[in-house]
């Protein structure tokens, strides 16, 4: 996703007074009162305040000129303002953190909040006094909300392969958000065409000429990849459908398409378990990765997971649970819970521009 500021922030502007347009009478406010929007932003953002934030720098693919740096606040506000919107941003929100606190209003036990869908990142809920970098009185509930933006973790410890390099090398943002492209639903499908090129220029998978459309980058979707990875058929006819009218591949043998197949089970898995490993790691640092030695303290522990990648591609959710599970171990598993929280940070920045209204304490 490539453009400036102006045009990205106007197209979501004229999309808000589409959807306003659509409401009945009943939900016209009177006059002398303004719309309140909770604004949920997925980019890592410098937060100032409930409701300004400026922005530190795109990830997920998008290059936009004109805005890192900038209050992305500010800048929705003049879009507004130019589509003759009279609205006000009352809470700027990371995905993640609406997600949190979505799940958090329907069930006290969430204590983590991830997203797996286009990128991915995590949000839990920490004690502020265990927080280094805090400065100034605690809370007065004690706690404080990590946005992690944990897609940018990078280590040695990664198993990045060659395909994995090559990807970065090329992508907007080399060098960044390494997790994120190694597990996010953006990248798991271009990984796999990655390697089903290599195999088609040094074993002549799909014969002896290389599909052109092959050599297109992010041609293979991952919901496609998820398609093939489901398919059931005895001769993985829908697979081949969709090496045919996406990679341009005519005819496929049976091994081939087997062989696409497992690919397509290495890529989701790796990713389901370091997106588990990931999960993991949170759990460890609050304390809840094992069952406390008075068992009568035993503590429920919720995981509210957003995203389509963990919505519709089953077979990663379930990698993913089972991964957990292990990592746990049986009993420590019993006490947790991952649990679908479908656009939960939507939900959640509606309620978190509800509390910070401006109009709460005059009623």
């Amino acid at each position: 996703m490539v453009g400036t500021s102006m045009e990205l922030f106007d197209f979501i502007a004229a999309e808000l007074e589409k959807f306003v347009k659509t409401e009945g009478e009943d939900l016209h406010l009177p006059e002398s009162r303004q719309r309140e929007l909770g604004f949920t932003f997925s980019f890592p953002v410098h937060q100032t305040s409930i409701s300004s934030g400026t922005l530190i720098k795109w990830t997920k693919g998008f290059s936009i000129n004109g805005t890192v740096g900038e209050d992305v606040v500010a800048e929705l506000s003049r879009a507004m303002e130019r589509q003759g919107l009279d609205m006000k941003v009352t809470a700027l929100v990371n995905d993640t953190v609406g997600t949190l606190a979505g799940g958090r209003y329907v069930d006290n036990d969430v204590a983590a909040a991830v997203i797996l869908g286009t990128g991915t990142n995590a949000a839990y809920v920490e004690h502020a006094n265990a927080i280094p970098k805090w400065s100034g009185p605690l809370p007065r509930s004690g706690n404080m909300v990590i946005n992690m933006e944990w897609g940018n973790f990078k280590s040695e410890i990664l198993p990045h392969s060659e395909y994995d390099s090559a990807l970065d090398f090329e992508c907007l943002n080399p060098g960044e958000q390494i997790y994120e492209k190694m597990i996010s639903g953006l990248y798991l499908g271009e990984i796999v065409r990655r390697i089903l090129l290599k195999l088609a220029h040094d074993t002549s998978l799909f014969g002896d000429v290389v599909p052109p459309k092959l050599e297109q980058l992010f041609i293979l979707r991952t919901p496609d990849m998820s398609a093939m990875h489901h398919d059931t058929s005895h001769d993985l006819k829908h697979l081949g459908a969709k090496l045919k009218d996406i990679l341009g591949v005519a005819d496929t043998s049976l091994e081939a398409r087997y062989i696409t197949l497992h690919i397509c089970d290495l890529v989701a898995e790796r990713a389901a378990r370091l997106a588990a490993a990931g999960i993991y790691g949170i759990l460890k640092k609050l304390g809840r990765d094992k069952v406390p030695s008075d068992r009568s303290q035993k503590q429920r522990t919720v995981i509210a997971l957003d995203g389509g990648l963990y919505e519709h591609y089953k077979k990663f959710s379930a990698c993913l649970e089972a991964t957990l599970a292990d990592l746990l171990g049986e009993e420590a598993a019993s006490s947790v819970v991952v649990k679908l929280a479908n656009d939960g940070s939507g939900i959640g920045a509606a309620l978190l521009a509800a509390s910070h209204s401006q109009y709460v304490s005059g009623e």
